[in-house]
């Protein structure tokens, strides 16, 4: 199994305060919930414990995993037993210094443009969606933040429990990338993160339209970044 493969990488055990309640521990930036409760991690931890599943699942080679907690890497691979859903959570933290930014190419700001390609090089190609060159004027809902080029969808489709479970490797990649990336939020199967909640938890999304799998966001993770000031 592929958390097996992840275990022999690195035994050990992560630093941080481990707790039950679903909260992230005392002083840690990032906990991930496992069959033994939760572990803290540091940043640059869940970064790289995040990397290093996306890279197994791919085949690929993956970072050093030394000294992370087998446990976390189990439930990042395989994600909760029961069913697919949420397993690591990251304080959030937004940039308040960052300049707007204009659509290139592609269709997507700059900081937009970034995420994909760290994306693309982490997991490969994948189905996108959410953005054309000149830009997208509809589609999405009112106000949407792919009007303004700062949105991606990252399609797993059709909504089965295996796509659902790939969908949280990259959910939770994203949130681990947050900071670096200027995320702002992450949304996917009925959830969502916020770079503006500094509790870093996940919370359910209440979908326009309950019964619409695509407004439910359970085909797809739809990424946004910060938008930025006035210069």
């Amino acid at each position: 199994m592929l958390a097996g493969a992840l275990v022999l990488l690195g035994p050990g055990l992560i630093s941080g305060l481990r707790g039950g309640d679903g909260r992230l521990t005392w002083g840690a930036e990032c906990v991930v919930e496992t069959a033994d409760g939760a572990v803290g991690l540091d940043r640059e931890e869940a970064k790289r414990a995040t990397t290093a599943v996306a890279l197994a699942a791919r085949g690929v080679e993956a970072p050093d995993t030394s000294g992370l907690d087998p446990a976390v890497l189990r439930r990042l691979a395989d994600g909760p037993p029961e069913d697919a859903g949420a397993s690591l959570s990251c304080r959030g933290s937004a940039a308040d210094d960052l300049p707007q930014q204009q659509l290139t190419a592609t269709g997507l700001t700059p900081r937009a443009e970034r995420v994909r390609a760290a994306m693309t090089e982490v997991f490969g190609e994948q189905g996108l969606g959410g953005f054309a060159p000149g830009g997208v004027g509809q589609g999405h809902g009112e106000e949407s933040t792919h009007y303004d080029g700062r949105a991606v969808d990252v399609f797993f489709r059709p909504v089965t429990e295996e796509n659902r479970r790939e969908g949280w490797l990259l959910a939770h990649w994203l949130v681990a990338h947050a900071e670096d990336l200027d995320v702002q939020y992450v949304i996917f199967d009925d959830r969502f993160w916020s770079a503006h909640s500094s509790r870093g938890r996940w919370r359910d999304y209440d979908a326009p339209e309950p019964g619409n799998e695509i407004l439910r966001h359970l085909d797809h993770v739809h990424v946004d970044v910060l938008r930025g000031g006035p210069e």
